[in-house]
């Protein structure tokens, strides 16, 4: 790998990480408001550990061992380096699952925000498509149809990926709204610090998954993926901690990582059915999708 497009990678995997959970941010700032500082640095320290090792590495290297059991977790960590045949074969032949899988998950989750969530309108367009929140469930059947008819031109397999990328988005978003409100209920508990930490670390772990899945779209190296995942997840608490009033004047930044998160789903599901798609492509658009969102805000405040 050339060291140019490694920390371009890390850093778009940074940026994706951050802009995908600043409103999950927002709340945890109002959480720890009503902590002592002690508990703060504890969030900022030791629950940074546990966000980054336990969530975002330990998750992207499971996805990949489950898809490919027969190279072992070692066979995971180094796949970007091997060139045992057996560990290259294993990983061509299931990246089109994980990306299908995956980009029909971020799709899903593009347009269940585009119809049904609240929002600062940054696009000529999106009140309409709030208007018509009846129709989520109709496009996204439809998409899931035509999709799984093509994968099922190419295997039956790559056709169950896709089925189970939209499975998957119903599932992890049930649990997501009921993390949402349990969350919005901490603000006024009568909770203790360190239960409220512990808390919010597991609502944490909620609220990552998008940004896990999204990285496959930049790599399939698990290691680079928990440095950039990770580097992004420290920035995100130390905002979190000391500057989110600040990230809340960017009305448009929830914009940006689901325009973001569009475009990656698209990625993945070109890539996936064969298309070839520059490595460079996913860091990029995403730089250019967050910044001109950024510069929107900006100027409209």
């Amino acid at each position: 790998m050339e060291i140019g497009f490694l920390v371009l990678t890390v850093l778009g995997l940074s940026l994706f990480e951050i802009i995908t959970s600043i409103d999950n941010a927002i709340i945890n700032a109002e959480v720890l408001g009503g902590m002592s500082q002690k508990a703060r640095r504890w969030f900022l320290l030791y629950g940074f550990f546990f966000a980054v090792f336990v969530v975002r590495g330990l998750l992207p290297f499971a996805i990949v061992w489950v898809a490919n059991p027969s190279i072992g977790p070692m066979g995971v960590l180094t796949a970007a380096f091997s060139n045992d045949p057996k560990i290259v074969d294993a990983i061509e032949q299931s990246s089109p699952l994980l990306l299908l899988g995956g980009g029909v998950f971020l799709i899903f989750l593009f347009f269940n925000w585009l119809f049904l969530e609240p929002k600062n309108f940054g696009l000529r367009g999106e009140g309409f498509f709030q208007r018509q929140g009846a129709w989520f469930f109709a496009v996204v059947s439809i998409l899931l149809t035509i999709i799984v008819w093509f994968a099922l031109q190419k295997s039956t397999m790559l056709g169950f990926a896709a089925v189970v990328g939209s499975t998957s988005f119903f599932i992890i978003h049930g649990f997501r709204q009921f993390a949402e409100e349990q969350e919005k209920k901490m603000i006024s508990r009568n909770m203790s610090d360190i239960s409220k930490i512990a808390y919010l670390e597991v609502l944490d772990s909620t609220f990552s998954i998008d940004g896990v899945i999204g990285a496959f779209a930049f790599t399939f190296f698990v290691p680079l993926i928990l440095i950039g995942n990770g580097l992004g997840a420290l920035v995100l608490r130390k905002l979190t901690v000391s500057n989110i009033e600040r990230i809340k004047r960017y009305k448009y930044l929830k914009n940006g990582a689901m325009y973001s998160i569009l475009f990656l789903g698209i990625i993945m599901i070109l890539d996936s059915f064969g298309f070839d798609i520059p490595h460079w492509l996913s860091p990029v658009i995403t730089f250019g999708t967050v910044g001109y969102f950024f510069y929107k805000s900006k100027i409209a405040h």
